[in-house]
């Protein structure tokens, strides 16, 4: 039990002898000068994508297909792994 606690407290520790790498530079002047993206309210958003249901209508015919192939696969992966000869020829050769 001892040995494990060290060894998880090593494991800990370890990633703490990494270098931090170096992030100075790896933004661009322009992203870094460039103004901030204009808050907007979000209730009139909300109202949009409330009142336009052509997309979600789209979306629900896409997933209903989808899952009714999906049924149809799993219904035909429910039957044996092992067709019934086979495996009433496997059990005689085990006894």
């Amino acid at each position: 039990m001892r040995f494990a606690l060290a060894l998880f407290a090593l494991l800990a520790a370890l990633p703490s002898c990494t270098e931090f790498p170096e992030l100075d530079s790896t933004v661009s002047s322009e992203v870094a000068n460039a103004p901030y993206p204009e808050l907007v309210p979000l209730a009139p958003l909300l109202a949009q994508a409330n009142t336009s249901t052509g997309a979600a209508e789209i979306a629900n015919t896409n997933i209903d297909s989808r899952l009714s192939n999906l049924r149809a696969r799993a219904a035909r992966l429910r039957g044996p792994v092992i067709p019934a000869a086979i495996r009433a020829r496997m059990l005689r050769g085990v006894r």
